[in-house]
Formats: structure tokens, C-alpha cells, sequence
């Protein structure tokens, strides 16, 4: 059976050594993207950091941007935006779920009358 916490893609599971070697990055690379505040992995009780899945995740879409020329302030930039557009994303579903609306790919769009002097 699989341990529940290895579902949780949250959970602090991977020592920095790990980490690094699944994104293939070396651990001082962790440790500068941290101080640049591009990832904040959790501290066990003693203070080691440990990294998620989505901390995972989220050092392979770093490393894309990186290859794609962008530097630390530019990568910064744009997983603020990806990150407000996830929440204003939730917030929209979830103020479609209050008023009642289908899904966004359910809803049929409907014409709109033209102003051309047609009915």
C-alpha cells in the first residue's frame, strides 16, 4: 500500500541533495533560488529544508525559463503571474458555482444580434 503522505504533492519529502538531483540542478542552485525567493521549501524540526513534488515541479519550470534566456527577476515575474492567474481562475469557478453557471467549456455561446437594422 502506499504511504498516504506520498499523494500529498505538498508534503516536504526530498533533502536537498535529492532534490537537486531529480531536477538536475546542483544543491547550491536550491539554495540561491531560495534566497531569490523563487522557492520556499518547508524545515523539518531541525531546521533542514525539505522539498515537495510541486517544489519539483515548479525547479523544472524554472529550469525552462532559464533555458529560454530568462534571468532570476524575469522568472520571478512570471510565476507571480502564473500564480495570480491560478487564483483568479478559482475565483472565477467559484463565482460561477454561486451564480449558478455551467462550466466554461459546457456553455454554448449564442449569437449576438448584429446592429445592422435586423431583427
Amino acid at each position: 500500500m502506499v504511504n498516504p503522505g506520498w499523494a500529498d504533492r505538498d508534503r516536504g519529502l526530498f533533502s536537498i541533495s535529492v532534490a537537486a538531483e531529480l531536477a538536475g540542478l546542483h544543491p547550491q542552485t536550491l539554495r540561491i533560488y531560495e534566497r531569490e525567493g523563487l522557492l520556499d521549501p518547508a524545515r523539518s524540526a531541525g531546521g533542514t529544508r525539505r522539498y515537495s513534488r510541486r517544489d519539483i515541479d515548479r525547479l523544472a519550470v524554472i529550469c525552462a525559463l532559464t533555458a529560454d534566456g530568462l534571468n532570476l527577476a524575469g522568472i520571478r515575474q512570471v510565476l507571480q503571474l502564473q500564480e495570480e492567474t491560478r487564483q483568479l481562475q478559482a475565483e472565477l469557478a467559484r463565482l460561477r458555482e454561486l451564480a449558478g453557471e455551467q462550466p466554461a467549456a459546457r456553455r454554448t455561446r449564442q449569437p449576438r444580434p448584429r446592429d445592422g437594422g435586423e431583427a
